[in-house]
C-alpha cells in the first residue's frame, strides 16, 4: 500500500525504518546530485528495493514533498513571525532571503516547485500554495506600508526567489547573496 509520502501512524517498525532511511538517503543524494538524481540510487543506498521506495513514495514529487514538509512549515512560520515586524519592507526582504535559501536546498528544486504550481494532483501543490499565500500577505503588508514599489506583486517576489535559488546553483554563495540583494533592491519604492 502506497503511503504517498505520509507515514501512517501504525507503520510496522521495519517499514518505519525503511521510510526513515529512504528520506535520509534521498536528502543526501539530492544534495549531491540534485532533484533529478536516480531514485534507484536512493533505494540502493537505503538498502531497499526500488519497489519499497515506490511503496512509500509513488512519485519523485511525493518524495520531495516528504523531505521538504517540515522545512516548508518552518518557512511559513517564519513568515508569520515576520508579519509582526515593525518594518514591513524589511520583513519582506528577510522572508525572501529565507525562502530563496529554502528553495535552493537541492539543485533543481526551484524548477520542481514551479512545475507543480498549477498541478493540483502534485504532492508539492499544497506546499507551493502555502508559500505563495505567505508571500502574498507579506507583499500586501509591505505595499500598504510603502515598503515596496506600488507595482510590485507576489509574482514578482516569487520570480526573484526562483531566480535567486537558480543562481545559488550557478555561482558562489557570496555572489548569489550579492545578486539577491540587487534583485531585492528592485522592489524598493522609487525615491
Amino acid at each position: 500500500m502506497a503511503t504517498t509520502g505520509v507515514p501512517p501512524r501504525r507503520m510496522r517498525a521495519d517499514a518505519r525504518r525503511n521510510y526513515e532511511r529512504l528520506l535520509a538517503e534521498a536528502d543526501a543524494v539530492f544534495r549531491e546530485h540534485g532533484t533529478e538524481a536516480s531514485l534507484e540510487e536512493i533505494a540502493r543506498r537505503a538498502g531497499v528495493a526500488i519497489g519499497t521506495l515506490y511503496a512509500h513514495f509513488p512519485t519523485r514529487h511525493a518524495l520531495l514533498e516528504s523531505l521538504m514538509r517540515d522545512r516548508n512549515d518552518a518557512v511559513v512560520a517564519q513568515g508569520e513571525e515576520l508579519l509582526g515586524s515593525e518594518s514591513a519592507g524589511a520583513a519582506l526582504e528577510a522572508w525572501a532571503r529565507i525562502a530563496a535559501a529554502h528553495t535552493a536546498a537541492y539543485r533543481g528544486l526551484a524548477a520542481s516547485l514551479i512545475s507543480c504550481f498549477d498541478d493540483p494532483a502534485s504532492p508539492l501543490y499544497g506546499a507551493c500554495h502555502l508559500m505563495t499565500e505567505m508571500g502574498e500577505r507579506l507583499v500586501e503588508r509591505a505595499r500598504e506600508a510603502g515598503g515596496i514599489r506600488p507595482d510590485a506583486n507576489a509574482s514578482d517576489l516569487f520570480a526573484l526567489i526562483s531566480a535567486a535559488a537558480w543562481l545559488r546553483e550557478q555561482v558562489s554563495e557570496e555572489q548569489a547573496e550579492r545578486l539577491l540583494s540587487i534583485m531585492l533592491d528592485g522592489l524598493q519604492p522609487t525615491r
